[in-house]
């Protein structure tokens, strides 16, 4: 059966895995999501014995309805390659009471290269499906971590640009670097004057501007995303919730059926609602745990069923995460509102004029997987220091805020289900915050001289993704103000 795709803002609008991918974002500036999600059609005795690159196919397959077999598995293939520093691509690690599923074992040692290492084959595939003759322009947005996992993905791709938003201080040293200096004649990194909400808002505007569309088509090309926002990077996030609970039964840490809780520190949403899929899907997950900083405007919506980003953006160490527009959570209301477009769309013009947007009762009693923590800065600084002098683990600030939210849940409410963390980032990517939380003696020294005694405390190696930023030349110094984002495109393609 081929699964088709609805957007959130009109339910009459269906388009295949390939068009969506291809499109990144819907017309209406709705985000895709499929019509039902698909069930498991393999067992959890039958998954436990499989590769990561086997449960990729079992769970994308599902998805992807209009990929071939072959067109698929080169897709993954591809992707999940010597590109990470471990076989097992998503090594489980016990940490304490709590599994960590380490996501940062690819090219750019944050969780992004889990999706982004797969994007650009499945986009290249679908545009030869769908006949597309213009180049395609990623165009992206980024709080940190997917800029440079999506240029590291599209870099020198043919048929393909790429441009990439960050904030201008809103990201760490090491994350910044990991982007100016990327390579490839088709990749352009810029630096906006604002926070990510204003690069995520400036960014979806230009999807949404029809005049520069055509402008674009006349010239051969046409935008598509590498944001969360697109389906073919939210499809690959569900394979790796599947594979850590076929891992957990395998390894005998849990017994068949068995229900695990999820935590997960989130900003943009994604990586949670991939968790929410795998669990429809027919994973045994019972709570899903949203981890925030102390930008904590999910925290806030999952307890008052008010989502409100009229507040200060604070800049934390987990930069990742300081974000106020939640894009992907749009496909959770638009679910619990009963698949009502009509509902959802008015919700999401409310986000826009005012800032902010209320539920209805019915629609918060759907939310009862979900439970809401934040972190506030001591607390994730507690939560390094505390977990390396009781187990000698090593958590970058974004991992560590889910940590200290897991373990808050549990004191509060008795739960003591098992739990899965997701931990999104190497500390080497954040080693000045990591480094001076389990000891104040770090503060005064470089970020870059840190690297060796962060190798020394945690005795993993230094990352070769660190090790090539040490002589990389800065290639991207170009900056602009938020409303400039339309001319500088134009520019960097020749417009």
């Amino acid at each position: 059966m081929n699964l088709l795709y609805k957007s959130t803002r009109n339910a009459q609008h269906m388009v295949t895995a390939s068009e969506a991918i291809l499109k990144g974002l819907a017309e209406d500036g709705g985000l895709f999501v499929p019509v039902s999600v698909p069930k498991l059609d393999v067992s959890m005795e039958e998954l436990k014995e499989m590769s990561y690159q086997e449960t990729a196919y079992a769970v994308m397959k599902q998805f992807l309805t209009d990929f071939t077999e072959e067109e698929l598995k080169s897709c993954i293939e591809s992707a999940y390659d010597s590109k990470f520093d471990t076989e097992v691509i998503a090594p489980l690690v016990k940490v304490g009471d709590t599994y960590h599923l380490e996501l940062f074992h690819g090219a750019t040692i944050a969780f992004k290269d889990m999706a982004l290492s797969i994007l650009p084959h499945l986009l290249t595939t679908s545009a030869k499906k769908n006949h597309v003759t213009h180049d395609i322009v990623i165009l992206t947005a980024t709080s940190g971590d997917t800029g440079k996992a999506a240029l590291a993905g599209f870099a020198d791709v043919p048929g393909t640009r790429i441009i990439v938003f960050y904030p201008k201080n809103g990201v760490s040293r090491v994350q910044e670097l990991q982007m100016v200096t990327q390579k490839g004649d088709n990749t352009a990194v810029v630096a906006i004057h604002g926070n990510f909400d204003n690069a995520q808002t400036g960014v979806k505007a230009l999807f949404e501007d029809k005049e520069l569309e055509q402008e674009l088509a006349e010239r051969g090309y046409q935008f598509s995303s590498a944001n969360s926002i697109n389906i073919g990077r939210l499809v690959p996030q569900v394979v790796y919730y599947v594979y850590a609970y076929a891992k957990l039964l395998q390894n005998e840490e849990i017994s068949q059926d068995e229900k695990i809780n999820v935590t997960v520190p989130t900003g943009n949403f994604g990586n949670i609602l991939a968790a929410y899929y795998a669990k429809q899907m027919g994973v045994p997950i019972e709570k899903l745990i949203c981890a925030s900083n102390e930008n904590k405007v999910l925290f806030d919506f999952f307890k008052t069923g008010t989502y409100d980003k009229n507040r200060e953006f604070v800049l934390t160490s987990s930069p990742s995460m300081d974000i106020l527009i939640s894009s992907n959570l749009e496909r959770l209301i638009y679910t619990i509102a009963g698949a009502d477009a009509k509902k959802n769309q008015e919700l999401m013009a409310a986000l826009k004029t005012e800032g902010k947007y209320e539920i209805t009762r019915e629609m918060k009693a759907q939310l009862s997987d979900f439970e809401g923590g934040f972190a506030t800065e001591e607390d994730t600084r507690a939560a390094i220091r505390d977990t390396y002098n009781s187990t000698g683990y090593v958590m970058d600030p974004h991992t560590a805020v889910a940590s200290h939210v897991c373990r808050a849940y549990r004191e509060s409410s008795g739960d003591h289900t098992k739990t899965l963390v997701a931990s999104t980032a190497s500390p080497y990517k954040f080693v000045k915050s990591v480094m001076t939380a389990i000891d104040g003696k770090y503060e005064s020294k470089d970020e870059f001289a840190l690297i060796d005694e962060l190798e020394k405390l945690s005795g993993t190696p230094v990352p070769h993704a660190i090790e090539e930023l040490q002589n990389a030349q800065i290639l991207h110094t170009r900056e602009c103000d938020t409303d400039q984002m339309k001319e500088t495109v134009k520019e960097i393609l020749g417009i």
